[in-house]
């Protein structure tokens, strides 16, 4: 449920290093705690993000919800795909749920996320 290869934040967002790019997504479990994403608010490609800034805005059919960048860098692209299908971050939101990639700055701030045991831990408290 929590993929081993990836950093989690305590905002409950995932990254995924691939080379010098960060896939980030959100979790199981906060889609879960969202419901049914009606709408995805996706960021601009090309733009500078600091770690812990909003990075997208999900819009559920309970709440609207923030998504914040578990780590800095300049976003190079965005899942086009949830434009249409904003319920992909329901349905698989470690694939095809993704919502950016960027290219990250500073990797010690991946090195400091959670790693899934230590994410477990945290979501049940």
């Amino acid at each position: 449920m929590y993929p081993e290869d990836r950093k989690y934040s305590k905002e409950h967002e995932w990254a995924k290093i691939e080379g010098k790019e960060a896939i980030i997504g959100i979790t199981y479990y906060a889609q879960k705690e969202l419901g049914d994403v009606v709408y995805v608010d996706l960021p601009e490609v090309g733009r500078e993000i600091k770690q812990g800034e909003v990075i997208a805005t999900l819009e559920s059919v309970k709440t609207a919800s923030e998504v914040y960048s578990p780590l800095s860098g300049k976003i190079t692209r965005v899942n086009e795909k949830l434009k249409e299908k904003p319920e992909l971050i329901n349905e698989d939101p470690y694939n095809n749920g993704w919502i950016a990639i960027l290219e990250f700055s500073d990797s010690k701030e991946y090195d400091n996320l959670l790693s899934s045991e230590d994410y477990k831990k945290l979501i049940e408290g």
